[in-house]
């Protein structure tokens, strides 16, 4: 049950309202958004809740128990903060939405109505429609450990213990070739061929600074290193951006002793029998 402040609900029983919803934007690196769809601005807070900004929010659902409810909110890729690139970027995956019930007269009486995040977002013609997902959805995420063959941590996270920035596990480069999108050919990575397969290419330079991919496949031919990526950039390759790579690991249990002699931090369990082991006849 929602608890409706006294203020609003004594301009609810007015009978004219002068209400309008508010949504707070709120991307995984803190920074913050408003829209509103009022045909004016609205201050709440410290945040601008910009008006004329062609966002607009489809019927939201609701589901009882933990059925995952939400809706939609479509707008236009315009100067209020939403770029194409930055969405490309994931700078909005999971972001996290709230939504109010403003009376833009007074934006003291206002209430909450929902709290969702940012599921799937789908672009075209200069515009954007964006998935807004309820909190029950975080119950569809897999929690705990998982029993699987293959090892559970990422390479140089805390329960794999690897120094990713040892010299033995990246190096940088700079680009001297490219088609501009998925696809780097590169000088001065001192790493066999095949060694970043999975790894982590991470931009130091360019108009996509500060964002990493992973590599789909590393080639080294005779002197130049040659970088497959799974994802387009959302910027241009240039020739000369500089970027780092890490060592791939395709989380099994001999990559593990063999290419980074961490066997005792596996976090797989490679004996377990699959498949295989139940259905096979008995000898």
């Amino acid at each position: 049950m929602r608890t409706i402040p006294e203020n609003l609900a004594a301009h609810l029983a007015e009978g004219a309202t002068t209400l309008c919803h508010c949504w707070k934007l709120i991307r995984r690196d803190g920074t913050a958004f408003g829209f509103t769809d009022h045909d004016r601005d609205i201050v709440l807070g410290d945040i601008v809740y910009a008006a004329r900004s062609g966002l607009e929010a489809a019927e939201a659902t609701r589901e009882l128990g933990f059925a995952v409810g939400g809706g939609e909110v479509a707008g236009a890729l315009v100067s209020a903060g939403l770029t194409e690139d930055d969405i490309a970027s994931g700078l909005y995956d999971d972001a996290s939405v709230e939504t109010w019930l403003v009376n833009w007269r007074d934006g003291t009486e206002r209430v909450l109505l929902d709290i969702g995040s940012i599921g799937e977002i789908r672009r075209a013609d200069g515009g954007f429609v964006a998935e807004v997902r309820g909190l029950m959805h975080r119950f569809d995420e897999e929690r705990g450990r998982l029993f699987r063959a293959t090892c559970a941590a990422d390479l140089g996270d805390a329960q794999c213990g690897i120094n990713l920035a040892s010299s033995a596990y990246s190096d940088t480069g700079t680009v001297t070739r490219t088609d501009g999108v998925l696809t780097i050919a590169a000088s001065g990575i001192g790493f066999a061929d095949g060694w970043c397969n999975g790894g982590q290419l991470t931009w130091l330079t360019g108009d996509s600074t500060g964002l990493s991919v992973e590599i789909k496949v590393h080639r080294a031919v005779q002197g130049t290193d040659e970088f497959d990526l799974w994802q387009r950039a959302p910027q241009a390759i240039k020739i000369s951006d500089t970027f780092r790579v890490t060592a791939g690991c395709d989380k099994t249990h001999a990559t593990c002793r063999k290419k980074f002699d961490n066997v005792a931090n596996f976090r797989g369990f490679p004996h377990m029998p699959g498949n295989d082991f139940i259905i096979r006849m008995p000898q």
